[in-house]
């Protein structure tokens, strides 16, 4: 499916910051001063090293937590601040998030058939209990699972049928923006293959947006339109995956690129991985700003930077 990048944006985050503050003194900035958008269709990767704020981008955009600053908007609609309940129940119906622990995310009390289905008991989008039933029937088979599965409890699946439960409780109410928090990182590398496999078939068929947070880089290449590389909070490079993958310009992107090891043993004996640290690489974050690379390509960094990088 090819995305239109003309289009107005689904999702448009601008100068999100997101803090904690952990004691009287002391406060953890988790994300500081993110912009990004996602075209509908779209899939958007958002990549970098553990703690470098993905997850946290991906709750506050769903508004899990209460936003520090900045401003988002989605599907036309400010989700910023205060949401009136016509907003609310539209962010709630047309974005949705896949968390990473599928065991710790399903609600071991509950079978499989009332987990999926309580998006459409919250907001009464069936006229009988045979529709619900059937709708939830027909999102199981659309994931891969059997019918009579709804009768079952979470800890009667393996880890792979729990993701794709978790992807059938997000599907059923038709979102526009499907928010996957690590989805994936859980998983055997075999079962991973299947997931995304499901999730590309899914987006060709329902047209459905991916903000696809991971690690995995090969992972996040071969299903991602666009890619975000965060580091400590701070986005420091976007583009397509043709141009971050073919064209990095940032040092850490380079670095993270260096690092996925590459299934030849000739060449892999030969790689050679750039080391990256940024408290002495003479950098700082919160002077940069974006520079145009080439169409949707940014760096953020100085000028004087991107003079000598590019």
């Amino acid at each position: 499916m090819a995305v239109n990048y003309n289009a107005e944006p689904l999702l448009k985050v601008e100068g999100l910051k997101q803090y904690f503050k952990m004691s009287g003194n002391y406060t953890v900035k988790a994300v500081e001063d993110v912009s990004f958008q996602i075209y509908p269709g779209e899939t958007y990767g958002l990549v970098g090293e553990s703690g470098s704020g993905k997850s946290t981008i991906g709750r506050s955009i769903i508004r899990l937590y209460d936003l520090t600053d900045g401003k988002i908007t989605f599907n036309g609609m400010d989700i910023s601040g205060r949401m009136s309940k016509a907003v609310s129940k539209n962010l709630r119906t047309q974005m949705q998030m896949i968390f990473q622990d599928p065991m710790a995310s399903l609600n071991p009390r509950k079978k499989i058939g009332d987990i999926i289905g309580e998006g459409l008991d919250i907001h009464h989008v069936f006229q009988t209990k045979r529709e619900r039933d059937e709708m939830v029937k027909k999102i199981l088979k659309k994931v891969g699972l059997a019918p009579e599965h709804a009768s079952r409890y979470p800890h009667q699946f393996s880890g792979g049928q729990r993701q794709r439960v978790g992807i059938a409780r997000a599907l059923i109410m038709n979102p526009k923006l499907i928010i996957a928090d690590e989805c994936i990182s859980a998983l055997d590398v075999s079962i991973q293959a299947q997931v995304v496999n499901l999730m590309k078939d899914i987006q060709q068929e329902t047209g459905a947006a991916y903000l696809f947070i991971a690690h995995d880089l090969s992972m996040v290449k071969y299903i991602s339109d666009r890619i975000g590389v965060l580091h400590l909070g701070h986005l420091l490079e976007t583009g397509t995956t043709e141009e971050i993958f073919s064209n990095p310009i940032h040092p850490y992107t380079k670095s993270l690129l260096s690092a996925i090891p590459v299934p030849n043993p000739v060449v892999e004996k030969q790689r050679a991985v750039l080391n990256y640290d940024y408290k002495t690489s003479g950098l700082n974050y919160n002077e940069g700003t974006n520079h145009l690379v080439s169409g949707t390509h940014f760096v953020k960094c100085t000028d004087e930077e991107f003079a000598r990088w590019s």
